[in-house]
């Protein structure tokens, strides 16, 4: 058989099952923080945020491998597109009258994060049930479409800036509404505290 025909093979390497018990075909390998804790001790140095940052940014430089070469870049892109168009006949032929997927834009950059944002902060939970809210993960949205206003600043069409501008809006507001209602249960439930003033909200 020859290296493009070979099957996938897919393992499942998790060591429990979803009722939480040991799997009874798990790898009996050690976990990774097993491993750790059995290692040599490690020495450890405090430094401050600037230095930190200044090494993390030389280890990262001394890390990163060469670019592609623009004949490589092209040659994955042909290979790329040609890959998605084999793909999207295959799932046409499957579904007789599905639609095209739309075309990949800016704009749709934008309303995915928006929406994965939106998610995030518990905006897709069913009526009746406790908004399941992922503050860390929806931070990370908010600040990844304040980069892209900030390196896309000058360069977008008016529609484009005006969606970018709209929905980071919305999304900050989001997020001040739920953190300052966790605030304001944190305090609530914290005998003698000072209603909208806790001490940690997560």
């Amino acid at each position: 058989m020859s290296e493009q025909n070979k099957p996938f093979v897919i393992t499942d390497r998790r060591k429990f099952n979803l009722d939480g018990e040991i799997r009874p075909d798990a790898d009996p390998s050690p976990e990774p923080e097993e491993a750790a804790q059995t290692s040599a001790p490690v020495e450890v140095s405090i430094a401050t945020s600037a230095e930190a940052e200044s090494e993390a940014e030389e280890s990262l430089e001394g890390e990163l491998p060469p670019g592609p070469t623009p004949e490589q870049a092209e040659q994955s892109r042909v290979a790329y597109e040609a890959t998605s168009e084999r793909l999207d006949t295959a799932i046409r032929a499957a579904n007789p009258g599905a639609e095209h997927p739309p075309a990949m834009n800016f704009e749709t950059l934008v309303q995915s994060v928006y929406m994965t944002t939106i998610v995030q902060l518990g905006g897709a939970t069913p009526e009746g049930q406790q908004p399941q809210v992922d503050l860390m993960g929806a931070r990370q949205s908010i600040d990844m479409l304040g980069i892209l206003a900030e390196k896309t600043q000058g360069n977008l069409t008016d529609s484009e800036q005006r969606l970018l501008e709209s929905a980071l809006f919305e999304v900050r507001m989001a997020f001040l509404e739920i953190t300052q209602a966790l605030a304001r249960s944190a305090a609530a439930k914290t005998p003698g505290a000072t209603p909208g003033k806790p001490s940690i909200v997560r």
